[in-house]
């Protein structure tokens, strides 16, 4: 069966960097696309970043254009999340997701938890 892992969130201090990483299993990870949401307490799921299947191709929301890095190693079946200049607007549940088609993602890990101190 399909599954997600998401790793490497923690507790870090404005302007500090993490690197998330997402173990994708149970499917040709090769080839789909694939994404990264993130979630606050009390806001909705908003999108952050997403990645060709090729790794060829990425996309950015606004917020975090410039800052962070998504990029995939697809022998290894995992997909990353680099954060850079992180701001304590970043402080959220990160999830990873598989992308069937278009702007649709069918497959969501379980989190992992980013909280950034100023």
């Amino acid at each position: 069966q399909v599954q997600l892992v998401e790793s490497g969130g923690g507790l870090v201090q404005a302007g500090g960097s993490l690197r998330l990483s997402c173990a994708a299993s149970g499917f040709t990870f090769s080839s789909y696309g694939m994404g990264w949401f993130r979630q606050a307490p009390g806001k909705e799921r908003e999108y952050v970043a997403g990645i060709s299947w090729s790794g060829t191709i990425t996309y950015y929301a606004d917020s975090v254009k410039g800052r962070f890095t998504i990029f995939r190693d697809n022998p290894k079946n995992t997909v990353y999340l680099r954060m850079n200049s992180l701001k304590p607007e970043d402080t959220a549940v990160y999830y990873c997701a598989r992308r069937r088609g278009g702007t649709e993602y069918d497959y969501w890990g379980q989190g992992t938890q980013v909280t950034v101190s100023s």
